[in-house]
Parts: structure tokens; sequence; C-alpha cells
């Protein structure tokens, strides 16, 4: 795929799945909203220290009225000034920060027993933290850096995962998982091949989530194209996404109204409005899946 030669809209236009689109936040996930409140929840957002976690998510959960935000990172200090800017937003909400190597599992462990003392066990999970390590084609990888990005995107996303579930008082506890993907997930990127094969392995996790567990809601978010440090320059160009959209949409996702979505993965620029239209279509036709395109079956030779 040639970037340069593709109109500024592309990301948006080319993934579009429902007749409206944004890229900012929008009335029906404002945090703000009512219908939206989340008081008495517990959150755990990681990558929490800069990029969509600071400027976004922590902000939106805290305009929601969360109970407590644990912010999670490996840098303890920029973690310090996320949490005196959700203080200033909202002074009721309990911040705990945790710095936490997500790829180490007694890093995670030490998290969740933090958490376990503070709150008893949280209720969402944002799963946002992300390493883009490695650009070239094949040949010219550093296998180190290759491996960097399933070591943090894959192994920390199921370190994270496992921990939450288990810290669940009981089986049949609702609780929320939202894991930040990529379209480089499904798309193909030569140039970024580890990046892109370890969120896909994250994506395929939520899914198996879902399929074991039918008391949490999980999904997985294309947070579109966010100016941040990790952003690409060759996707710079593009038309760029608000981090309040994806603020907005972790919130909203971690409502009862985003139950039906659970084990599929959504791009931020689609309406909620249109996807609760076609809940019936997409429950269906077990829409917004991976899947192997073909036609099956011994039948068709016979």
């Amino acid at each position: 795929m040639d970037l340069k030669s593709l109109p500024v809209d592309y990301f948006v236009t080319s993934l579009q799945f429902t007749k409206h689109v944004y890229q900012d936040v929008y009335p029906s996930i404002d945090p703000s909203n009512p219908e939206l409140s989340l008081v008495g929840k517990v959150a755990i957002i990681t990558g929490a220290s800069r990029g969509m976690g600071a400027m976004g998510i922590a902000p939106a959960f805290a305009r929601a009225g969360a109970k407590a935000i644990v912010l999670v990172a490996t840098n303890a200090e920029r973690l310090s000034a996320v949490e005196a800017s959700l203080k200033a937003i909202n002074s009721n909400v309990q911040v705990l920060s945790v710095a936490t190597d997500i790829s180490d599992a007694n890093s995670v462990a030490d998290l969740f027993a933090k958490v376990k003392a503070s709150f008893g066990h949280a209720d969402i999970l944002i799963n946002n933290a992300a390493a883009h390590s490695g650009i070239g084609n094949l040949l010219d990888e550093d296998p180190e850096k290759w491996w960097l990005n399933f070591e943090v995107n894959t192994k920390g996303a199921f370190l994270l995962a496992q921990n939450f579930l288990k810290a669940l008082p009981s089986p049949s506890t609702p609780a929320t998982i939202v894991n930040l993907v990529s379209a480089a997930a499904w798309l193909v990127y030569p140039f970024m091949a580890g990046y892109s094969i370890s969120k896909l392995a994250a994506l395929q996790l939520m899914t198996h989530i879902a399929a074991a567990y039918p008391n949490v809601t999980t999904v997985s978010l294309h947070p579109g194209l966010v100016k941040t440090d990790m952003l690409q320059d060759e996707f710079r160009r593009f038309n760029l996404d608000s981090p309040a959209l994806i603020g907005g949409l972790t919130v909203w996702l971690s409502t009862e109204k985003a139950k039906f979505l659970t084990g599929r993965t959504i791009v931020s620029n689609w309406s909620v409005d249109d996807l609760v239209e076609r809940k019936e279509e997409i429950e269906a036709g077990n829409l917004l899946r991976i899947n192997l395109t073909g036609k099956f079956g011994k039948g068709q030779f016979e």
C-alpha cells in the first residue's frame, strides 16, 4: 500500500461500518452524560502516563465519576502528574498510581496486590499500554526489537487479563476489558509486521476471553490515528482523531450499552448509536470478528 497516494480521510472512510462517523467526542459518548455514569466503579488504565491514556482515557473516567482510577505505566514521575490532573477534574475520585512492567509476571502480580489492598477488585480494565518496536521488512528486523512487540502487546495483555479475572469476587461478577488494538492487526503493512501480528494476537485473546467468561464484556478498540509519540511519521498526514474520542468510547464500552459487542472489534470513528441500531444484524451475522474468508464444508463438493 502506497500511503502517499491515499486521500487524507482514507483511514476513516475505508474502514467505515456505520453511516455516521466521528473524529471527536459527541453527545452519546460524552463521559459527563449521566447515562454513562461509572459511580462506584474501579478502573485500571494501563499506558496512563502519556498519549491516549493520559490525554483521553484517564480524564474521561474522572469525568464519568468513577470511584477510583488505577494509573499504570513504567514512569512513576509521569503518573504523578496525571494523577494531579485527574484530581483537578474530579476531586472525589480516588487515584492509585502503580509503576508496572506489564511484560513481567511479578510486576503485574504486585499491581493487582495493590489494587486488592486498596479496593478489593477492579471492575474495568483498559489495556492501553503498547510497544511499537522495530520498523522494516522482515529481512532487516532485529529479532530482539521485533519480539519486544509480543512481550508488551501480547504477553502483557495476557498477564493483565489473567490477573484481572482472577481478582473478580466470583465467576458471575460483571466486568469489562477494553483492549486498544490497531487496524494493523488485520491490514497488512510489511514494514511493521511485529507490531501488527502482536496486536492480532491480543485481539484474538479478547475473543477467547469473551467465549470463556460470559460475565466479562471484552471489546477490542482500534483507536484510529491519534497524535501521540507512537504514531509513525508515515501516518501523520492523515486526518487525526482526538484523544477525547477514545476516552469517551472507553467509558461507553464500560457500560451495559456495549454488552452486545463482547468478543468483537470496533473502530473509534464508528457511531455507537448506529452500532446499537444494528445490534441484531451484528449478533445474527457474527460480524466484527476475525475470520478466514472462503467457502467451506464437504457439502459443496457433493
